[in-house]
């Protein structure tokens, strides 16, 4: 699977369906966020809280076209535009193809938000095969690369900015999670090389890291059995404040960042993992 035309409902408004007067640090930019795993747990609520702050979202989804449809939706409700567009990140070609099209149905993108992973099997270095670094490598690194090469000549013309949500455990490697912390560092590199090389043209770029949270990756883990309570209470007895974060608390700093309020950071990298790095 490549990419599909893109679906789209809804308008860009600085009014919230609610009649609250949020903080609309979008609403005067042109075209769009493209947020790459928007229908995944992290992914949808960066795009429902890209949208509360006046931003038209486009996001992507691999095959759960029906996910995708309902943060569409909530997007639509909260007064903004929205495309969904099925994307295979391994399909590089597609890649640009998909980016180009939401370009011109939208009059542009302002921001690459990347929030896509496959699914990461919980195991030590030891018991894993170069053949499965590869493979991770290729989904997460290399797509990361695609997205982000066909997305700049888009973000030039913004003056737009990248923001890529990696992991904390690239800062401080947590067991058996090799397989994730690889290609998010290899993912960061890239950031960090967008950013020297084209702040030139007005283009940022940055990177959070979350730690564990209640979402996502967590929580697919939790229901696999690849993380019981003994390994949870460990978990939890590492990060400072002891507890598990949520995606509202990504959302909210990768809103930040792609935001003019930001305008004057890009090449970091911030951790949002309760202290586990410090």
């Amino acid at each position: 699977m490549g990419w599909r035309p893109p679906w789209r409902s809804g308008t860009l408004s600085v009014v919230s369906s609610h009649g609250t007067n949020l903080t609309h640090d979008f609403a005067t930019r042109a075209g769009t966020a493209f947020v790459v795993g928007g229908s995944g747990a992290i992914g949808r609520v960066i795009c429902t809280e890209m949208a509360r702050r006046g931003s038209n979202v486009a996001l992507t989804y691999r095959v759960n076209e029906e996910a995708a449809a309902d943060v569409a939706a909530a997007v639509s409700e909260a007064g903004s535009g929205a495309w969904t567009v099925a994307l295979d990140l391994q399909d590089h070609e597609a890649c640009g193809a998909g980016i180009d099209a939401i370009a011109e149905a939208a009059g542009g993108i302002h921001t690459l938000i990347y929030a896509a992973g496959p699914h990461i099997p919980q195991r030590h270095l030891s018991q894993i095969e170069p053949s499965e670094v590869r493979d991770h490598l290729d989904v997460d690194a290399a797509g990361f690369f695609a997205v982000a090469s066909a997305s700049l000549p888009h973000l030039r013309e913004s003056k737009g900015s990248i923001v890529a949500v990696t992991t904390a455990a690239s800062r401080r490697f947590a067991p058996r999670d090799g397989l994730s912390s690889i290609p998010k560092a290899a993912v960061e590199a890239v950031v960090r090389g967008i950013a020297a090389e084209e702040g030139r043209f007005g283009v940022r770029a940055n990177s959070v890291g979350p730690g564990m949270l209640t979402d996502g990756m967590a929580q697919r883990l939790m229901a696999s059995g690849d993380l019981d309570e003994r390994a949870l209470d460990a978990a939890r007895a590492n990060i400072p404040l002891r507890r598990f974060g949520r995606a509202e608390d990504i959302a909210e700093v990768v809103c930040f960042l792609a935001s003019n309020r930001a305008g004057f950071v890009t090449g970091q990298n911030l951790d949002i993992d309760g202290g586990y790095t410090v």
